[in-house]
């Protein structure tokens, strides 16, 4: 079995990931693939519209207890499966063992790390890229931007010490990159992502007030 997290504030559910239980763990709550919507930042004096519409997203899923609707295509499921070729592939070249891990909840956050790795203190992040972003990645040799918040966000929900981000595109090699913690973005992620709560949490309760006598629709 995958080690525990490093501490008794994390919480493991036992449910398999992109299953119906998996998705009802995550009802409502930030989890680190989407942290970076719940940190992007408005242009000038202009709030995010990105921010506000996820707020929006899981203010409804709090207020129906129905998931935001999801969508299988083609897309998803080529993402799925080049998930598990690309997890094969890096246990292979890494000399390691990798295990699928249930939602990981850390009080109002979550988090579903693509893989765990056995034995370590480690996680696998594993995206699926068009020929052309992924090569981008293998000629920047770094962690894209657009993946700090997640790679970061599943080490602050997880505990886990380092995450391997992994990049993936049939036929070109295998990109794979350590990542530690860094504790002041980390710092300044839960923050932000704190704060996101607060005005949820309150943007819950006017609602329920205001329109639900106080309790939550049935």
């Amino acid at each position: 079995m995958a080690d525990a997290p490093a501490d008794a504030d994390v919480q493991i559910l036992d449910v398999e990931q992109n299953t119906e239980a998996w998705r009802l763990a995550r009802l409502g709550i930030p989890t680190a693939s989407a942290f970076h919507k719940a940190v992007s930042a408005g242009r000038a004096d202009q709030p995010s519209a990105i921010r506000r519409r996820y707020m929006m997203q899981l203010l409804g899923e709090r207020l129906t207890g129905t998931l935001a609707a999801e969508f299988d295509t083609p897309e998803t499921e080529r993402g799925h499966h080049d998930e598990d070729v690309a997890a094969n592939d890096y246990a292979f070249q890494q000399n390691v063992r990798v295990e699928t891990i249930g939602f990981m909840r850390r009080g109002a956050l979550g988090a579903s790390p693509d893989r765990v790795i056995v034995g370590k203190r480690g996680i696998v992040e594993i995206k699926s890229k068009k020929p052309e972003l992924h090569l981008d990645v293998l000629t920047r040799g770094e962690l894209p931007g657009e993946h700090r918040a997640q790679v970061q966000g599943a080490l602050m929900v997880s505990g886990y010490e380092f995450c391997d981000f992994v990049s993936y595109c049939r036929g070109l090699p295998l990109f794979v990159r350590r990542v530690e913690r860094d504790e002041q973005y980390i710092d300044w992620l839960r923050g932000e992502v704190d704060q996101f709560n607060r005005e949820l949490d309150a943007l819950e309760r006017h609602m329920l007030d205001r329109y639900y006598g106080g309790a939550r629709a049935a």
